[in-house]
């Protein structure tokens, strides 16, 4: 493409609203926006498969700002193309996702131009950006979902999925431990569809990079199996678009483009300054920059005649005859696979397809039982059978994890259509790939111990704050797991993970609450669930005995109560535990004390429930009560109140078999009836 007068001041009108935005804000990052704006501009302009009449269009290609910082070199992109706003429920809007009035009132309080890119806030943002790496990390996922789709359901004469996904990062992307995972399992799947843009302008915020980061980051890509092409300066669109090309000619691996860049181009004393980077250029550097682009020193959010107008004769017209021919052959694969279609629009609805619960297990009550990671991986087996969409695995952990779907191809290099994933020992990359497949509207899940939780937890944060419906599974979920020692028992993580707002956490007790737990998981439109599971044997119980395990769909209910339901002490379980609240239910009741127990899976589904309910489970008159749960116990005081008493973990644990670990912490029928008695006599006082 020959760089035209057009061309550069579409170039430069998204420099210089990007430098007046962060001015206005007193905030932001003008630096990279700036030397990235000819970069950005080549790739929408010629190479992205987008409509901005209609952003959601299931093949248009993935563009990721992962330098989320840059948030307004997005922003520009965004209000220059005529993005249309998307509503919740899916229907296109004719006003713009970004508005001149939004850029600015940029970082400011309910505007769509937030400090960092926010998925289902902003039309346009593929994922939420920000924490570093997690949107390359994210690409991956979209990726593999990309040819994933391809391999289900394209057919002969209708290719329905074939999208590209293109990120760009920055030196602190590729820091980033989560990147360097992510890039290593792209490089290892070959996948061609991918294509991470890196701006290597030498500049972090302590200065140059060479106080850091000194690597030659090219040859590292070249070890994971990526082609690496090189441009030496950002501002070249020839060259752009000759790399652009050759990712899309090339293919069989993924590609990594190096674009040296200036940090703050054109500024005339902050240019290749780390001052550029994360702090307003003064209205006087900003004057002088826009004297050397030939701008209006004086003009702010200028948008010249003819700029939006270029964006539409070539990236809006290229996107909306994609998308409609797109949307006629969708037309006519429903007439020839209406099965397959009905599928594709579920998916992208987020919603469950018919006769997902067709098959689910109903556990016969058995005294030895299972664990709940065995109950787990049979219902995982059973849904899969009628949720074609269902797409996860382990972080090298599947015969411990039970997270294989039987029946189905692993995923390999060049082959896609599997559905088990096999992440390798890469727990961040899995967690931020698992919220690629579900921003892709593949259901996705990932597996491994809860004491990992801990590397994924920034993706699961991540998932929770895009309202994304990810399934995290973590199994040896408490010092039960016994004699691997303190390092690998979990103790505060379910109480961090409860912590996050709008992730819910299961915890079920037997494995009629997994089947329980699956069917909560299974109907998620917008929350991610973590679900915790027991190494050890739990007894599956006796539903005409006790309380119906459907019950686990309100997070809470009461399993096994006193003579005419009037305790005057509640037990209060979750997983292993519950079974140790009966047992000293049974025995508390033999001497005469009428206790109840309250099986608790979801603290997070339960304080949904009407307040009605739930003082129909805890009753608010009995003071009396004691939760009982191998974690920390930090957090239960809202269950069990001023006078309760809480069961739990107050230290690590040790190395040792589990008989010998209940005895030491006190998870012991004995010990609970103790607490129980000495809580309820305190209760009476």
């Amino acid at each position: 493409m020959t760089t035209n007068s057009q061309d550069v001041l579409s170039i430069n009108t998204i420099r210089t609203l990007a430098m007046d935005a962060v001015q206005q804000a007193h905030s932001g990052h003008p630096g990279a926006p700036m030397s990235l704006a000819p970069v950005a501009y080549q790739l929408w302009q010629q190479e992205l498969r987008y409509d901005p009449a209609n952003p959601i269009w299931p093949d248009r290609d993935r563009f990721i700002l992962s330098n989320g910082h840059a948030s307004m070199l997005l922003y520009a992109l965004l209000h220059l193309s005529g993005v249309k706003r998307v509503t919740n429920d899916y229907r296109v809007e004719q006003t713009p996702a970004v508005s001149l009035e939004d850029i600015q009132k940029f970082r400011q309080l309910d505007s769509s131009t937030p400090g960092h890119p926010e998925y289902r806030w902003t039309t346009g943002v593929e994922t939420t950006t920000g924490p570093l790496g997690q949107g390359v990390a994210n690409s991956v996922g979209m990726a593999i979902a990309g040819r994933w789709l391809a391999g289900h359901y394209n057919r002969p004469n209708f290719d329905m999925f074939s999208y590209d996904v293109y990120a760009i990062c920055g030196d602190g992307d590729l820091m980033e431990g989560v990147a360097s995972e992510a890039a290593s399992i792209a490089g290892h799947l070959q996948l061609p569809n991918l294509c991470w843009v890196y701006d290597s302008n030498h500049i972090s915020i302590d200065g140059s990079t060479e106080l850091a980061f000194t690597e030659d980051v090219g040859r590292r890509f070249e070890a994971y199996g990526w082609r690496v092409l090189r441009v030496a300066d950002g501002n070249d669109l020839t060259a752009l678009s000759e790399a652009l090309r050759t990712f899309k000619t090339l293919r069989g691996k993924p590609t990594l483009i190096i674009v040296t860049t200036q940090i703050a181009f054109g500024a005339p004393k902050l240019q290749g300054s780390s001052k550029a980077h994360g702090e307003p250029l003064g209205e006087e550097e900003i004057k002088g920059t826009k004297r050397n682009y030939g701008w209006p020193e004086d003009a702010k959010f200028l948008v010249p005649e003819g700029v939006r107008e270029r964006f539409q004769e070539r990236l809006g017209a290229r996107g909306q005859e994609l998308s409609r021919a797109w949307d006629q052959r969708f037309a006519e694969y429903k007439k020839a696979h209406p099965e397959l279609a009905e599928q594709l629009e579920n998916m992208q609805r987020r919603e469950a397809p018919k006769g997902w619960d067709a098959e689910l297990p109903v556990f016969p009550a058995d005294a030895k039982g299972l664990a709940t990671r065995e109950s787990s991986g049979k219902v995982l087996n059973a849904l899969a059978k009628n949720y074609p969409w269902l797409v996860g695995g382990s972080a090298d952990l599947n015969p411990s994890t039970k997270t294989y779907i039987n029946g189905s191809e692993s995923m390999k290099p060049g082959e896609y259509a599997g559905r088990n994933i096999h992440f390798g020992v890469r727990e961040h990359a899995m967690g931020s790939i698992v919220n690629g497949l579900c921003l892709s509207k593949v259901r996705g899940y990932g597996a491994t111990f809860l004491i990992f939780s801990e590397y994924e937890r920034p993706a699961i944060r991540l998932s929770a704050l895009m309202e994304l419906p990810a399934i995290h599974i973590f199994t040896h979920d408490s010092i039960g797991l016994g004699e691997d020692g303190p390092t690998h028992q979990p103790v505060e993580q379910l109480a961090s993970l409860r912590a996050i707002p709008g992730l819910i956490v299961l915890r079920p007790g037997d494995a009629n609450e997994v089947t329980e737990a699956w069917k909560v998981i299974a109907q998620q439109r917008h929350h991610p669930v973590v679900l915790v599971l027991t190494r050890q044997a739990v007894p599956t119980l006796d539903r005409s005995k006790y309380g119906a395990a459907s019950g686990v769909a309100r997070g809470g209910y009461v399993l096994a109560d006193a003579e005419g339901g009037k305790p005057e002490l509640v037990l209060i379980g979750t997983g292993s535990e519950v079974s140790l609240c009966l047992d000293a239910h049974e025995k508390l009741k033999a001497e005469g004390i009428r206790s109840r127990v309250v099986s608790l899976p979801s603290w997070e589904l339960f304080e949904q429930q009407p307040q009605e309910y739930r003082d129909s489970v805890l009753p608010p008159d009995v003071h009396a009560r004691v939760a009982v749960e191998k974690a920390a116990a930090f957090g239960w005081e809202r269950f069990v109140g001023l006078r309760g008493s809480i069961v739990g973990m107050r230290s690590f644990g040790a190395s040792a078999p589990i008989k010998a670990l209940q005895q030491k912490f006190g998870f012991t029928v004995d010990n609970v009836v103790k607490v129980s008695k000495d809580t309820l006599a305190k209760a009476k006082a």
